[in-house]
């Protein structure tokens, strides 16, 4: 295997995160989900994590706030590895007082072709997929024509 094939595990670590106006549907989505998520390991956004945590009575690994640092802390999580998928509940409709954070967060997920949902219908896609359930194998992207580029 070469060093960029990333396997998952049939436990996939989970990243959590619902802005404001979008933290009850990420709520009612994550109880709906109960028994599938049970089988994972969570890590969500700081109040978040706790609604989430409350809602399933399951441990959560709560980072900090969004605004406070949160979306950076799951960033760096993906940019290492240490996140499989990401359920991200953003309000398209309202700013962001640390927009810019968001827009990392969801490049690096994209730039690491980790499976993200957005909203709840690609959350129900996503969880009811066999592959969050079993192994799965994946090819990382190729970044080496742009690290060894001339600067």
């Amino acid at each position: 295997m070469t060093n960029n094939i990333r396997k998952l595990g049939r436990r996939k670590k989970i990243a959590l995160i619902a802005h404001d106006n979008k933290k009850k549907d990420l709520i009612e989505w994550a109880i709906h989900n109960k028994i599938a998520l049970s089988k994972h390991a969570l890590v969500a956004t700081g109040t978040t994590g706790k609604l989430v945590e409350e809602a399933l009575d399951q441990p959560v690994v709560k980072l900090l706030s969004g605004p406070l640092g949160g979306d950076q802390q799951i960033g760096a999580m993906i940019a290492t590895g240490d996140i499989d998928v990401v359920f991200f509940f953003f309000d398209p409709m309202e700013a962001q007082p640390h927009d810019s954070d968001v827009k990392a967060l969801l490049r690096l997920a994209v730039a690491w072709n980790l499976p993200m949902a957005c909203d709840r219908t690609t959350a129900d896609f996503l969880m009811t997929s066999r592959f969050m359930q079993d192994e799965y194998e994946y090819e990382l992207p190729n970044y080496t024509q742009y690290l060894s580029r001339p600067i």
